[in-house]
């Protein structure tokens, strides 16, 4: 099946990954919160995707409202399980003491970012679920999975950390939004592999300021807020 190829292949990548990490930087790793944040993986992919398929989709409209919110109960269920914790996971609505004032401007940056690629690709007139849709959906599912749940069990496979920009940086963090460019940019499918340079870019380099923002501020509430205006800006100009 062609979509596990893909994730599988993501999922190895990031095992390859961590076994250079730890080479260069020999103990760095926890392998069995790279299994755990492995096994993340997979299980958004599979509720993304109504497992390849095999579940019904039983809600209306042309959108995944099913998948992302399947994804998005799953993410909240887990974070909440002893050992882990919302508040561990950014998911809350608490910003760290004079962090908003840092995040205003790199905030801006990013808004900037995504109403220029808008003005510069326009999408044609959406309707009102489209609309609803972005707005909502991917904002929330993503930045607290890659922002908060994946990034909590990368940020303790990966033990090394370095401090720049105010904020202590993990393997985790890089390797998170790695994550989450390819799977926007990379799949297999009719027997080949395809990867979208551009698109790996579009994605990787805007979350990399989404992981700033939650590392800087605690929360993932501005990451979502900007992920969903990102999505839907190219819709309203």
């Amino acid at each position: 099946m062609d979509p596990v190829i893909s994730i599988a292949s993501i999922i190895a990548m990031l095992f390859a990954t961590a076994g250079l990490i730890v080479t260069l930087q020999p103990g760095s790793v926890h392998w069995r919160w790279l299994a755990i944040a492995a096994g993340l993986i997979l299980l958004n992919d599979l509720l993304l995707t109504n497992a390849y398929g095999l579940v019904p989709d039983v809600l209306p409209g042309r959108w995944n409202w099913q998948g992302k919110a399947l994804a998005l109960f799953a993410t909240l269920a887990i974070a909440a399980l002893p050992g882990l914790g919302w508040q561990k996971a950014g998911i809350t609505l608490h910003q760290v003491s004079g962090s908003l004032r840092a995040a205003v401007p790199v905030a801006l940056t990013y808004c900037a970012f995504f109403l220029a690629i808008a003005l510069l690709f326009p999408d044609d007139p959406p309707n009102g679920e489209t609309i609803a849709f972005q707005l909502t959906m991917p904002g929330l599912e993503e930045e607290l999975f890659y922002r908060g749940l994946l990034l909590l069990a990368l940020d303790r496979a990966f033990t090394a950390r370095k401090r720049l920009m105010s904020v202590d940086w993990g393997w985790g963090a890089i390797v998170s939004c790695t994550l989450f460019g390819l799977t926007h940019a990379f799949g297999y499918a009719n027997g080949s592999f395809s990867f979208d340079p551009i698109y790996m870019t579009l994605t990787a380099v805007p979350s990399l300021i989404a992981v700033w923002l939650r590392l800087r501020t605690g929360s993932v509430l501005i990451p979502v807020l900007l992920h969903n205006f990102g999505n839907a800006i190219g819709l309203m100009v």
